[in-house]
């Protein structure tokens, strides 16, 4: 179970100490951690306290994940144990909307699916009921955390626009959906005022952010920004923190902010998910798929910036990969030499279209 990072100074200033407490167990990724903070903080402004186990929590939530097969199994397992353990379940998050939950555990009070912050607000209060705070409007904001107390994940953008054929993201979580730069200031802001030293930014591709909002100009310390990452980045350089960039996809405007890195307005690192460098598995993925072009851009930023740490990850056993596929890869590794490298192997995921493609690799051989 979460054991947000400011939990004891929240529940020392209670001084209704009946009120509920109410459990919370997060999985998934960073961007799902940030949901279940915001879902913390407004059960803390409803009065809530936040249960450190099983037997203190008068109900639980499960902020599911849904992304691979293996991480639904875990979702499931949590829920079950919770049920076991507690009794009071409330379940929300990626597996939200997928019909198996109600199937397999029909006890639960509630299922609502990604970002439905007040449908399990909701669901909260109808299982432990308490009494209204009125002056909830009141009291300042300061977003809970679930992360230690020097780093906050930044989330500037949901949903996702690309059609990756591992992925079901999409289909989880929506299409990309922005949030303007006036408000993702506001939030860095508040993270930074309660003591926060990095400020990590995530989103599903943080790239195309503020492409569906035509890139909405916004206003923060009375300078105009628009919605686009390098306005977003020039922002954030004068907060006086640590800003670090993850989910980059290597679009030709991100040059610019590498220039930035450089000018030291931001750390000079950034997380891009090339996945694989075979021009053949990387269209059977739908990415991009000129391992030059990429090979160029990588040699460009460290032109610009030459201390610049690039981290990336990629998937081996993908379906079609061969032998020449996996050498190409290796052989881009060497050539790159990038910082950091997360390998991860291929999971067939029900709902993905690879999940269908012919020329699945054995699990033998993938683990090699």
């Amino acid at each position: 179970m979460v054991s947000p990072e400011n939990s004891e100074l929240k529940n020392s200033d209670n001084k209704d100490l009946d009120n509920p407490s109410i459990g919370f167990v997060s999985l998934g990724c960073p961007k799902a951690m940030v949901d279940s903070e915001r879902i913390i903080t407004l059960l803390r402004a409803d009065g809530y306290k936040i249960g450190s186990t099983y037997d203190d929590s008068d109900a639980i939530i499960v902020n599911t994940c849904g992304f691979l097969n293996s991480a639904k199994a875990d979702s499931l397992s949590a829920i079950d144990e919770a049920l076991f353990e507690n009794g009071r379940v409330i379940v929300t998050g990626c597996m939200g909307n997928d019909p198996i939950i109600k199937e397999q555990f029909p006890k639960v009070l509630s299922v609502t699916g990604p970002q439905q912050y007040d449908d399990v607000v909701r669901a909260v209060r109808k299982a432990a009921p308490i009494t209204e705070n009125k002056f909830r409007d009141l009291i300042p904001y300061e977003r809970s955390r679930i992360t230690p107390r020097h780093y906050a994940y930044l989330k500037i953008s949901e949903g996702c626009n690309n059609k990756c054929t591992f992925c079901i993201i999409p289909d989880l979580r929506g299409s990309l959906d922005s949030i303007d730069i006036t408000n993702v200031m506001k939030d860095a802001e508040n993270l930074v005022n309660s003591g926060v030293k990095e400020l990590i930014i995530i989103s599903q591709d943080t790239s195309a952010y503020g492409l569906d909002i035509n890139y909405k100009e916004g206003t923060w310390r009375n300078e105009t920004y628009k919605s686009n990452l390098f306005d977003l980045t020039q922002a954030l350089s004068k907060l006086g923190v640590w800003v670090r960039m993850q989910y980059v996809y290597p679009y030709p405007h991100v040059d610019k902010i590498i220039q930035n890195m450089a000018d030291g307005g931001i750390l000079p690192y950034i997380d891009v998910p090339f996945q694989h460098a075979s021009p053949s598995v990387l269209k059977r993925m739908k990415r991009p798929a000129n391992q030059h072009k990429l090979m160029e851009r990588i040699k460009s930023w460290r032109k610009i910036c030459p201390n610049i740490t690039i981290r990336s990850s990629f998937i081996v056993g993908f379906p079609g990969e061969t032998e020449e596929d996996f050498e190409v890869l290796i052989n881009f590794l060497k050539e790159a030499r990038l910082g950091r490298v997360g390998a991860f192997k291929y999971e067939n995921v029900d709902g993905a279209q690879a999940f269908e493609f012919e020329n699945q690799i054995p699990q033998n051989i993938i683990d090699e």
